[in-house]
């Protein structure tokens, strides 16, 4: 799981990017933490905890947080862990 959430996040970045902006903020659920502590040591952003997202996380360019729809995009975990039961279950039959 760790793979598929380093891709994701790496995506995220990499999107804000192309459109000019710098990705320099992470807003993140204590849900999305728990499972992401080590590959967010890595992706130099400024992380905050809000309760609020539980397991999602909003990378942002805090430049232009809340003035530009653009300039975040949210990531959830929740398909991933989703995914996983599905494999569990389909092992078990």
């Amino acid at each position: 799981m760790k793979e598929e959430l380093y891709e994701i996040l790496k995506s995220a970045v990499e999107e804000l990017k192309e459109e000019g902006l710098n990705p320099d903020i992470m807003l993140a659920g204590p849900e999305f933490l728990k499972h992401a502590a080590e590959i967010i040591q890595d992706c130099q952003l400024a992380v905050y905890e809000i309760k609020e997202l539980n397991s999602d996380a909003v990378i942002a360019d805090s430049q232009y947080l809340g003035q530009l729809k653009r300039a975040s995009r949210r990531i959830s975990i929740e398909p991933l862990f989703k995914e996983r039961e599905m494999w569990e279950e389909i092992q078990r039959v």
